[in-house]
């Protein structure tokens, strides 16, 4: 599977900007950047 491919499954998961917290934060510390997706995927819109 392409990169390209994939980065768009994953930027189509989420929003925009949620998304980029989310990875910014698992780089750097795994821990809360999970924290911050499940909230992303729980929360009620």
């Amino acid at each position: 599977m392409d990169g390209s491919k994939i980065i768009n499954i994953i930027l189509g998961m989420f929003k925009y900007t949620s998304c980029i917290v989310d990875i910014v934060l698992t780089i750097c510390v795994w821990f809360p950047g999970m924290l911050y997706a499940l909230y992303i995927v729980l929360k009620d819109d």
